[in-house]
């Protein structure tokens, strides 16, 4: 896990992760303690977590991209769909960014 600390790579996966699980706290839990328990606190707390880290994707995604001169045709728009597709940033992980960071941590 610490591992992911060390790279710009490592960091964009860790992000991704918290990204996705903050989806499903937001979907699964949020909102129907949201709507069927009339709660709505939790909601507006995992609402601006998930949008934080929504944004926090995009902006790393951008910045590895240019690092690492990936092609935005290629690479750096499936990453960014991958952030707009529900919990997309889980296959973009195993997909791409995984193979990336052990060839990185391969040299």
């Amino acid at each position: 896990m610490f591992h992911l600390f060390q790279s710009k790579i490592g960091r964009l996966r860790l992000i991704g992760f918290l990204e996705g699980i903050s989806l499903l706290l937001l979907l699964f839990v949020a909102m129907p303690l949201k709507y069927g328990a009339h709660l709505p606190a939790f909601s507006k707390v995992m609402g601006t977590l998930h949008g934080a880290l929504f944004l926090l994707f995009i902006f790393n995604t951008l910045s590895v991209g240019v690092e690492q001169a990936w092609k935005f045709k290629t690479t750096t728009w499936k990453v960014l769909l991958a952030c707009i597709i529900p919990f997309g940033t889980f296959y973009i992980d195993q997909k791409i960014l995984s193979k990336i960071d052990t060839n990185i941590s391969n040299k």
